[in-house]
Order: C-alpha cells, then sequence, then structure tokens
C-alpha cells in the first residue's frame, strides 16, 4: 500500500521499501515473485522495477534460496525478462542497459531490447547513454550492433571550434576506430556525420591521421552481423544468471583471416578521408582567425604550437603547403599591429 500511495512522489525511502518488498516476496515463494513482477507498474517505477526486483530475482542466490528446478527456473527468468523489456519500453534512458544485461541469456529478448534502444536514440536518449550501451554492445562482441548505436549517438553530438575538450571526444574516437576495424562501407558512412556535427580542428585532425595509418578493416575480428540472432549464427552470450549449474563458456568470436597485403590505407585524396580532410582545413582556418580575434600575449606561445599542428595537417593536401602560405600572410596583413605574435609567426614559418 505504501508502494502504491508514493509511487508518484519519488523518495529516497522506497529503495529500501522496494528491497523489503522483494525480500519479503522471496520468503513467502515462486508464486508472491510472480505477482509482484505481474503487476509491478502499480508499485515501481521503471528503475526501481528492473534494478530492485527484475535483477534480484535473476540473480544466482534467488535460485538457490528458492531451490527451483530447471522449468520454473526458465518460468521466473522469462517473466523477468519480459519486466525488464516493459521497463526499458517505459523508460529506454534509464532502464535499457539493465534489459539487456539481464536479456543476454535470451537472443529473441535481446534483440527486442537492443531495438528499443534503436527506435528510442532520436527521441529519448543522449548521445552519452547510446555511447555507453554501444561499448556494451562490443565488450559482448555485437560489433555491428555497437557501430549502429555508435552511429546514432554520433548524430546527436556537436563540437564547436573552441570545444577540443569536450566530453564525448573519446567516444568520438572509439566511434571511429570501430566503423575502421569494420571496414571501409561503416566508415565511409560514419565520416560524413562526423564532419558535420564535429568543428574542432583538433579533434578533426586526430581522427584523421587514426583513419589514414592503417587500412580500413585490419581489425575486424568478430563475423557477426545485424542478423546474427537468426538460426544461422548465435552470437556470444555471457552465464545465464538463472542456471544452477554453470554452462561451458561460449566459443571465442570467429576471427576473420585477411591478407593485409591486399588491403590498401585511404588515400587523402579520395573519398572518405578527402572530404575530412578539406573539413579539417577549413576548420583550422576558422578556429585561427577565431584566435587570433581576442588574443593575448600570454596565449602567443600556444597559438604558435596550434599552428604547427596546423601546418602538418595542410600538407597532406595536394595544394596544402599553398592553403598554409595563404593562411600566413593573410595573417601578417590583418593582425600586423600584433608585432611580436607576428615576429614568431615569421620565425616558425617564415
Amino acid at each position: 500500500m505504501v508502494l502504491r500511495i508514493t509511487l508518484t512522489c519519488v523518495t529516497w525511502r522506497r529503495r529500501d521499501m522496494v528491497r523489503w518488498l522483494v525480500t519479503c516476496a522471496t520468503e513467502v515463494g515462486v508464486g508472491a515473485l510472480m505477482s509482484i513482477m505481474g503487476g509491478w507498474y502499480s508499485l515501481m517505477t521503471p528503475p526501481e522495477a528492473v534494478g530492485g526486483l527484475a535483477t534480484p530475482v535473476m540473480a544466482h542466490a534467488t535460485v538457490m534460496r528458492l531451490a527451483l528446478d530447471r522449468q520454473q527456473q526458465d518460468e521466473l527468468a522469462g517473466v523477468a525478462r519480459t519486466l525488464a523489456l516493459q521497463c526499458a519500453a517505459k523508460d529506454p534512458p534509464s532502464c535499457a542497459l539493465s534489459a539487456l544485461t539481464l536479456c543476454e541469456g535470451d537472443p529473441a529478448t535481446f534483440e527486442a531490447a537492443y531495438q528499443v534502444v534503436v527506435e528510442a536514440a532520436a527521441t529519448a536518449m543522449t548521445s552519452s547513454q547510446l555511447f555507453s550501451i554501444a561499448r556494451y554492445m562490443e565488450h559482448r562482441h555485437h560489433p555491428h550492433r555497437a557501430y549502429t548505436l555508435a552511429l546514432l549517438a554520433m548524430q546527436s553530438v556537436h563540437i564547436s571550434y573552441t570545444q577540443d575538450t569536450h566530453p564525448a571526444i573519446p567516444d568520438i574516437h572509439w566511434a571511429v576506430s570501430l566503423a575502421h576495424s569494420l571496414g571501409r562501407s561503416q566508415l565511409s558512412q560514419l565520416l560524413p556525420v562526423f564532419v558535420k556535427n564535429v568543428q574542432c580542428a583538433t579533434v578533426l585532425s586526430d581522427v584523421l591521421r587514426r583513419c589514414s595509418l592503417t587500412p580500413p578493416g585490419t581489425n575486424a575480428t568478430n563475423a557477426t552481423t545485424p542478423s546474427s540472432s537468426s538460426s544461422t549464427s548465435t552470437p556470444a552470450t555471457p552465464l545465464n544468471v538463472m542456471q544452477v549449474v554453470p554452462p561451458p563458456p561460449p566459443p571465442p568470436p570467429a576471427v576473420i583471416h585477411v591478407d593485409n597485403k591486399r588491403r590498401k590505407s585511404l588515400s587523402l585524396d579520395k573519398p572518405p578521408l578527402r572530404g575530412l580532410l578539406d573539413a579539417t582545413i577549413l576548420s583550422y582556418i576558422n578556429t585561427t582567425n577565431s584566435r587570433l580575434t581576442h588574443i593575448s600575449p600570454r596565449h602567443y606561445q600556444d597559438f604558435i604550437d596550434f599552428l604547427t599542428k596546423a601546418h602538418e595537417t595542410f600538407l597532406l593536401a595536394p595544394d596544402g603547403h599553398l592553403q598554409f602560405a595563404q593562411l600566413v600572410e593573410n595573417m601578417k596583413v590583418a593582425y600586423k599591429g600584433k608585432k611580436k605574435l607576428m615576429s614568431l609567426v615569421r620565425e616558425r614559418f617564415g
């Protein structure tokens, strides 16, 4: 009764009440747990239900305490997974990752939980939440699902010219590395989104160098495809927490044997890297002009270091040396009043 009354007013005491209710139901037996899970929505919020009810029910300790046979285990696990899916559908940001974890042992519900995330990506979830679930997918040997979520996350990330410490930058580097490892097709799909949403020159140049160092697809290690839950391919799954006797561990992911001698690094003169190179150079030009507008003497050396990194990127383009020379010449004309700074520029770049 107390849980029903306080359902709409969150209080820290509710967590204790949920724990107490689940403990009492466990003492009563399977029927009590089934009853609570069947009517969870009148007692608990989605995060409370998936974290405080479904997760303890799926725990090995609960199975041992109730002394369940295999049929009872499967039945209880099925109801708990259904509850987890319902919670994920009602509150994807708070419950999707927990639902995926609880559904790992069952391909059908795992796929359903994944689809909940995909459908909620554009409207209900932040890029940070999507990147977290994408990294989880890669960790569970589902690289193509991870890539799909990373691409959706990238679509909602926006980094301006000056945000070189944006919290999403490590996730962006990971997403590009994942796409690069999967192959040219995935990288060609991801980079235009990356270029559209990221204007920070240092981030663009770091990604450009990473993508140009090795051929795409070199590090692909898992043959799983988006349809890996079909009958012809079974994804790697963790230990089913509802089993009293642990099953043997899943086999390691299949390795794609590729003759790397036949692979070629991507050309900077052709897609998909040409667009990235052009965007990086343009970003360096815009950022240079922006930084010069309000620069102070104490930032002169940082600016020269920034310009040095820009110079290295310009030289990657066929006419990059000419573009950089023009940029420097424009600076000398527009900011000739900053004599100390222009002296440092001439000393470093001529």
